[in-house]
Protein backbone atom coordinates (compact mmCIF):
# COMPACT_ATOMS: atom_id res chain seq x y z
CA UNK A 1 0.00 0.00 0.00
CA UNK A 2 1.48 3.56 -0.73
CA UNK A 3 2.65 5.96 2.11
CA UNK A 4 0.96 8.30 3.30
CA UNK A 5 1.27 11.84 4.88
CA UNK A 6 -0.13 13.81 7.63
CA UNK A 7 -0.71 17.52 8.20
CA UNK A 8 2.26 18.47 10.21
CA UNK A 9 2.94 21.80 11.81
CA UNK A 10 5.08 24.07 10.67
CA UNK A 11 8.06 26.30 12.85
CA UNK A 12 6.77 29.59 11.83
CA UNK A 13 3.48 30.96 12.85
CA UNK A 14 1.26 33.72 11.42
CA UNK A 15 0.36 37.01 12.75
CA UNK A 16 -2.93 35.74 14.92
CA UNK A 17 0.09 33.38 16.36
CA UNK A 18 -2.27 30.33 15.11
CA UNK A 19 -0.06 27.42 13.89
CA UNK A 20 0.09 27.00 10.45
CA UNK A 21 -0.45 23.96 8.66
CA UNK A 22 1.20 22.08 5.21
CA UNK A 23 2.37 18.42 3.99
CA UNK A 24 5.54 16.97 4.43
CA UNK A 25 7.62 15.48 1.91
CA UNK A 26 8.25 16.93 -1.55
CA UNK A 27 5.24 17.19 -4.22
CA UNK A 28 4.32 15.23 -6.94
CA UNK A 29 7.19 12.07 -6.76
CA UNK A 30 5.81 8.42 -6.12
CA UNK A 31 5.37 7.43 -2.95
CA UNK A 32 8.07 5.17 -1.36
CA UNK A 33 7.43 3.67 2.49
CA UNK A 34 4.59 1.90 4.82
CA UNK A 35 1.21 3.67 5.46
CA UNK A 36 -0.15 5.06 8.26
CA UNK A 37 -3.59 4.84 9.07
CA UNK A 38 -5.31 7.74 7.15
CA UNK A 39 -6.75 10.20 9.43
CA UNK A 40 -10.43 11.70 9.21
CA UNK A 41 -11.15 15.16 7.55
CA UNK A 42 -14.61 16.91 8.63
CA UNK A 43 -16.90 18.40 5.97
CA UNK A 44 -19.62 20.54 7.95
CA UNK A 45 -23.44 21.64 6.01
CA UNK A 46 -23.44 24.78 5.28
CA UNK A 47 -22.82 26.73 8.82
CA UNK A 48 -25.56 30.42 9.58
CA UNK A 49 -24.64 29.50 13.22
CA UNK A 50 -21.00 28.71 14.35
CA UNK A 51 -22.29 28.78 18.23
CA UNK A 52 -24.34 26.03 17.76
CA UNK A 53 -21.97 23.60 15.98
CA UNK A 54 -18.31 25.01 18.11
CA UNK A 55 -18.66 23.08 21.18
CA UNK A 56 -19.47 19.49 19.69
CA UNK A 57 -17.19 20.34 16.51
CA UNK A 58 -14.09 21.15 18.80
CA UNK A 59 -14.85 17.89 20.67
CA UNK A 60 -14.77 15.80 18.37
CA UNK A 61 -11.73 16.81 16.63
CA UNK A 62 -9.77 16.01 20.01
CA UNK A 63 -11.71 13.03 20.43
CA UNK A 64 -10.24 11.53 17.30
CA UNK A 65 -7.44 13.05 16.04
CA UNK A 66 -9.21 15.26 13.08
CA UNK A 67 -6.77 16.13 10.93
CA UNK A 68 -8.79 19.10 8.97
CA UNK A 69 -12.18 20.47 9.19
CA UNK A 70 -13.54 22.40 6.27
CA UNK A 71 -16.23 24.98 7.09
CA UNK A 72 -18.73 25.49 4.52
CA UNK A 73 -20.40 28.73 4.44
CA UNK A 74 -23.55 30.23 3.05
CA UNK A 75 -24.13 33.04 1.22
CA UNK A 76 -23.69 36.28 3.27
CA UNK A 77 -21.79 39.39 3.55
CA UNK A 78 -18.08 39.32 3.47
CA UNK A 79 -18.28 40.60 7.38
CA UNK A 80 -20.81 37.62 8.20
CA UNK A 81 -18.79 35.28 6.86
CA UNK A 82 -15.53 36.44 8.47
CA UNK A 83 -17.36 36.37 11.89
CA UNK A 84 -18.47 32.94 11.48
CA UNK A 85 -14.69 31.51 10.87
CA UNK A 86 -13.74 33.38 14.10
CA UNK A 87 -16.17 31.76 15.64
CA UNK A 88 -14.94 28.58 15.09
CA UNK A 89 -11.56 28.76 14.35
CA UNK A 90 -9.95 28.61 17.77
CA UNK A 91 -11.98 25.59 18.90
CA UNK A 92 -10.87 23.72 15.95
CA UNK A 93 -7.29 24.72 15.76
CA UNK A 94 -7.09 24.44 19.85
CA UNK A 95 -7.98 20.53 19.27
CA UNK A 96 -5.03 20.32 16.81
CA UNK A 97 -7.13 20.36 13.15
CA UNK A 98 -6.61 23.09 10.68
CA UNK A 99 -9.52 25.07 10.24
CA UNK A 100 -10.13 25.17 6.04
CA UNK A 101 -12.79 27.43 3.96
CA UNK A 102 -14.91 26.08 1.24
CA UNK A 103 -14.27 28.14 -1.54
CA UNK A 104 -13.35 31.67 -0.03
CA UNK A 105 -10.04 32.31 0.21
CA UNK A 106 -9.85 35.70 0.81
CA UNK A 107 -11.47 35.44 3.81
CA UNK A 108 -8.73 32.62 5.28
CA UNK A 109 -6.34 35.03 6.68
CA UNK A 110 -8.87 37.95 8.21
CA UNK A 111 -10.83 34.91 9.66
CA UNK A 112 -7.65 33.55 11.43
CA UNK A 113 -8.46 30.02 9.26
CA UNK A 114 -5.49 27.68 7.93
CA UNK A 115 -6.34 27.64 4.37
CA UNK A 116 -8.82 26.63 1.51
CA UNK A 117 -10.84 24.34 -0.18
CA UNK A 118 -10.55 25.64 -3.83
CA UNK A 119 -13.30 24.44 -6.50
CA UNK A 120 -11.31 23.27 -9.52
CA UNK A 121 -7.67 24.01 -10.95
CA UNK A 122 -8.90 27.67 -11.92
CA UNK A 123 -10.08 28.46 -8.44
CA UNK A 124 -6.66 26.83 -7.37
CA UNK A 125 -4.78 28.70 -9.49
CA UNK A 126 -6.19 31.61 -8.97
CA UNK A 127 -6.20 31.84 -4.84
CA UNK A 128 -2.66 30.16 -4.62
CA UNK A 129 -0.54 33.27 -4.66
CA UNK A 130 -2.44 34.54 -2.06
CA UNK A 131 -2.63 31.79 0.48
CA UNK A 132 1.05 30.40 -0.44
CA UNK A 133 3.07 29.90 1.65
CA UNK A 134 1.73 30.36 5.09
CA UNK A 135 -2.10 28.67 4.34
CA UNK A 136 -3.58 25.77 2.86
CA UNK A 137 -4.65 25.18 -0.81
CA UNK A 138 -6.18 22.48 -1.38
CA UNK A 139 -8.10 21.24 -4.84
CA UNK A 140 -11.40 19.85 -5.03
CA UNK A 141 -14.10 18.96 -7.61
CA UNK A 142 -12.11 17.83 -10.18
CA UNK A 143 -13.58 16.13 -13.02
CA UNK A 144 -10.83 14.13 -14.78
CA UNK A 145 -7.57 13.15 -14.16
CA UNK A 146 -6.51 16.34 -16.37
CA UNK A 147 -8.03 18.82 -13.34
CA UNK A 148 -6.22 16.56 -11.05
CA UNK A 149 -2.97 16.86 -12.84
CA UNK A 150 -3.24 20.40 -13.13
CA UNK A 151 -3.62 21.18 -9.56
CA UNK A 152 -0.58 19.06 -8.82
CA UNK A 153 1.49 21.19 -10.84
CA UNK A 154 -0.12 24.29 -9.85
CA UNK A 155 0.84 23.33 -6.35
CA UNK A 156 -1.73 21.81 -4.43
CA UNK A 157 -1.28 20.80 -1.28
CA UNK A 158 -3.77 17.76 -1.69
CA UNK A 159 -6.28 16.63 -4.04
CA UNK A 160 -9.80 15.51 -3.35
CA UNK A 161 -11.51 12.88 -4.90
CA UNK A 162 -15.63 12.00 -4.65
CA UNK A 163 -17.04 15.37 -2.67
CA UNK A 164 -20.66 16.47 -3.70
CA UNK A 165 -20.49 19.54 -6.19
CA UNK A 166 -23.15 22.57 -5.16
CA UNK A 167 -26.05 20.47 -6.13
CA UNK A 168 -25.63 17.65 -3.89
CA UNK A 169 -23.78 15.29 -7.13
CA UNK A 170 -21.08 13.53 -6.86
CA UNK A 171 -19.08 10.21 -8.72
CA UNK A 172 -20.21 7.15 -8.14
CA UNK A 173 -18.25 5.16 -5.04
CA UNK A 174 -16.63 2.94 -8.17
CA UNK A 175 -15.65 5.94 -10.19
CA UNK A 176 -13.92 7.48 -6.58
CA UNK A 177 -12.26 4.89 -6.17
CA UNK A 178 -10.84 4.33 -8.92
CA UNK A 179 -9.26 7.47 -9.13
CA UNK A 180 -8.12 7.36 -5.41
CA UNK A 181 -6.37 4.37 -6.64
CA UNK A 182 -4.40 5.66 -9.42
CA UNK A 183 -3.66 9.07 -7.45
CA UNK A 184 -1.95 6.74 -4.67
CA UNK A 185 -0.25 4.71 -7.06
CA UNK A 186 1.32 7.50 -9.12
CA UNK A 187 1.67 10.65 -7.15
CA UNK A 188 3.11 11.86 -3.65
CA UNK A 189 0.80 14.68 -3.25
CA UNK A 190 -1.79 13.66 -0.38
CA UNK A 191 -5.46 12.60 -1.00
CA UNK A 192 -8.43 12.97 0.35
CA UNK A 193 -11.35 10.53 -0.50
CA UNK A 194 -14.89 11.65 0.59
CA UNK A 195 -16.95 9.05 1.72
CA UNK A 196 -21.15 9.69 0.90
CA UNK A 197 -21.54 7.10 3.65
CA UNK A 198 -19.12 5.20 6.72
CA UNK A 199 -19.71 1.92 5.06
CA UNK A 200 -17.73 3.56 1.87
CA UNK A 201 -14.65 3.71 4.11
CA UNK A 202 -13.28 0.64 3.98
CA UNK A 203 -12.75 0.35 0.41
CA UNK A 204 -11.35 3.75 0.09
CA UNK A 205 -8.82 2.89 2.80
CA UNK A 206 -7.28 -0.08 0.62
CA UNK A 207 -7.52 2.21 -2.66
CA UNK A 208 -4.89 4.40 -0.87
CA UNK A 209 -6.28 7.40 0.50
CA UNK A 210 -4.54 9.70 2.99
CA UNK A 211 -7.35 11.31 4.69
CA UNK A 212 -10.75 10.28 5.02
CA UNK A 213 -13.05 12.94 4.43
CA UNK A 214 -16.66 12.68 6.02
CA UNK A 215 -19.56 15.09 5.80
CA UNK A 216 -23.07 14.62 5.68
CA UNK A 217 -22.98 10.76 7.14
CA UNK A 218 -21.62 12.12 10.20
CA UNK A 219 -23.76 15.24 10.41
CA UNK A 220 -26.85 13.38 9.34
CA UNK A 221 -26.26 10.61 11.38
CA UNK A 222 -28.99 9.96 13.92
CA UNK A 223 -26.78 9.21 16.60
CA UNK A 224 -25.15 12.56 16.81
CA UNK A 225 -21.26 14.24 15.25
CA UNK A 226 -19.40 12.60 17.86
CA UNK A 227 -21.10 9.34 18.20
CA UNK A 228 -21.06 8.84 14.32
CA UNK A 229 -17.38 10.46 13.84
CA UNK A 230 -16.75 7.54 16.39
CA UNK A 231 -17.66 5.04 13.87
CA UNK A 232 -16.00 6.53 11.59
CA UNK A 233 -12.89 6.33 13.95
CA UNK A 234 -12.74 2.84 14.41
CA UNK A 235 -12.91 1.79 10.69
CA UNK A 236 -9.79 3.75 10.42
CA UNK A 237 -8.27 2.36 13.62
CA UNK A 238 -8.56 5.46 15.20
CA UNK A 239 -8.94 5.03 19.08
CA UNK A 240 -10.85 8.17 20.72
CA UNK A 241 -8.56 10.10 22.52
CA UNK A 242 -8.71 11.76 26.51
CA UNK A 243 -10.49 15.02 26.53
Amino acid sequence: MPGHRRFEPLESRNAANLPEYGFIDAPMTTRPGIAPAPRLYILTPPVSDPAALAESLAETSRAFDVAAVLLRLPDADERSLINMVKALAPGVQGAGAALLVDNRPGIVARGGADGAHLAGPDALKAAIPGLKPNHIAGAGRLHSRHDAMVCGEAGTDYVMFGEPDAAGQRPSREAVIDRVAWWAEVFEIPCVAYAAELGDIDALVAAGADFIAVGDAVFEDPRGLKAAAADAAMRLGITEQAT
